[in-house]
């Protein structure tokens, strides 16, 4: 466990909550994925959410960014109740998602993958008649948000399909934090990653944080959860069953909350 774990201290109970959910349910038929849900994160916070495969993490970060409508219960956004038709809403809120699958087009470079659906234009009729799309402006402002984030990757218009496995997380992340107002969530973002390259996205996670953004975390691995977050939200059978700090239980004990092995 790194230093910065150690000596991390979580956001106080008084912060901004930056989005909330309330008692929300989701249903299928007879099958409930959520059974009243409640989350909060907070301003300037590392939010981990854990909970073994079927306890409704997945649907809750759905419904948070509109990809999954509630049955019922509230999402509220800087204490404004929302309703977000799909994730593109979200979105235009200032909510940034990082899927597991990246969304990237591996034949694009970086520059262009940063700015994928989101193209900058050239001024004047260049970019209004004949839609011509400002490629020396979007590598700039690549290189910007790679430095900004401390991320160092070969150049800016090198095709993704050539970068590791950890380089394109990077990739998404950058794109991620580049387009982000509100807060960036992100899926697994470790999966499948080697150590070296685990330890980076990491850093970049940090380095999301250090901009003054929320970041939320869904993932099964409980060393890099207690190594990066503030607060762990435990879900379990469509519940929230505990939130907690990497200060207040160890890993055994998230574990145990997680099985229903123990109580929070």
């Amino acid at each position: 466990m790194s230093a910065d774990s150690l000596t991390r201290v979580a956001p106080d109970a008084t912060s901004r909550v930056v989005l909330e959910a309330r008692n929300v349910v989701k249903t299928y038929g007879h099958v409930t994925a959520l059974d009243g849900v409640d989350f909060e994160l907070r301003a300037g916070e590392i939010l981990a959410v854990v909970g073994d495969n079927g306890a409704g993490k997945s649907t809750l970060i759905k419904a948070l960014t509109g990809a999954v409508h509630p049955t019922s219960g509230e999402i509220l956004l800087d204490g404004a109740p929302v309703h977000f038709k799909g994730p593109l809403d979200a979105r235009h809120a200032g909510i940034e998602t990082v899927y597991q699958d990246l969304a990237m087009a591996p034949a694009l470079d970086i520059a262009s993958n940063l700015f994928l659906g989101r193209e900058l234009r050239c001024q004047g009729v260049l970019g209004s008649v004949f839609r011509r799309l400002d490629k020396k402006r979007m590598r700039e402002e690549a290189r910007r948000a790679m430095s900004e984030l401390k991320f160092r990757l070969p150049s800016i218009g090198n095709a993704v399909e050539a970068l590791s496995g950890g380089q394109r997380q990077g990739v998404a992340v950058a794109r991620a934090a580049l387009f982000a107002r509100k807060l960036v969530i992100m899926d697994e973002p470790t999966a499948a990653l080697g150590v070296r390259e685990t330890g980076q996205v990491l850093e970049l996670i940090r380095s999301i944080r250090e901009r003054g953004l929320p970041v939320v975390l869904i993932s099964h691995n409980m060393p890099n959860v207690f190594e990066i977050a503030d607060r762990i939200h435990v879900m379990r059978l469509g519940r929230r069953a505990a939130v907690v700090t990497p200060q207040s239980h160890s890993m055994n004990d998230v574990v145990a909350i997680m099985t229903g092995a123990a109580a929070a």
